[in-house]
């Protein structure tokens, strides 16, 4: 827990949040967007004031932010990886990328979060993969050793 949710600042965000989405019809997504954008994740406080504030169970609101890939109960690492797995990818290199970030995500205390994801939309560039936001087309296992040792300060992988 950060200092700011101990101090009691999390409920009154929260419930702020809650508020300016009140009178939209389904505000579930649109309020967890804005607590992910101002706390980097969505803290378990969160999740049982959002459930409290919309009437709704704690594993409706967990299960959503369990579902979409986008929002994270934990706080994100300092760079994240997304490589592509779906077939356009696979059929051309992407399960060596995979693989080579696998082995990366492995190593332990390191910046970098590693993620699946089912396409980019990048089919014709792929092997395919996302770094920090950044679609990036032709990936190698080569280029996902070089992403991670430039964000892990030079370390070798």
């Amino acid at each position: 827990m950060t200092t700011e949710e101990s101090d009691g600042a999390l409920p009154s965000t929260i419930e702020s949040i809650c508020r300016r989405h009140g009178g939209r019809e389904g505000p579930l997504l649109a309020i967890l967007h804005d607590v992910q954008d101002t706390f980097g994740h969505i803290p378990d406080e969160a999740v049982r004031h959002i459930a409290r504030t919309l009437n709704l169970t704690r594993a409706e609101v967990h299960g959503v932010v369990r579902f979409y890939t986008d929002f994270h109960a934990e706080p994100a690492r300092a760079h994240q990886l997304k490589v592509c797995r779906a077939e356009a990818c696979q059929a051309v290199g992407g399960r060596a990328v995979w693989a080579a970030a696998q082995a990366l995500s492995a190593v332990p205390d390191g910046r970098v979060e590693i993620e699946p994801v089912y396409c980019l939309g990048n089919c014709p560039c792929g092997p395919s993969a996302q770094w920090n936001g950044r679609t990036l087309g032709r990936m190698t296992p080569e280029r996902v050793h070089e992403l991670v040792a430039a964000a892990e300060g030079g370390r070798p992988s």
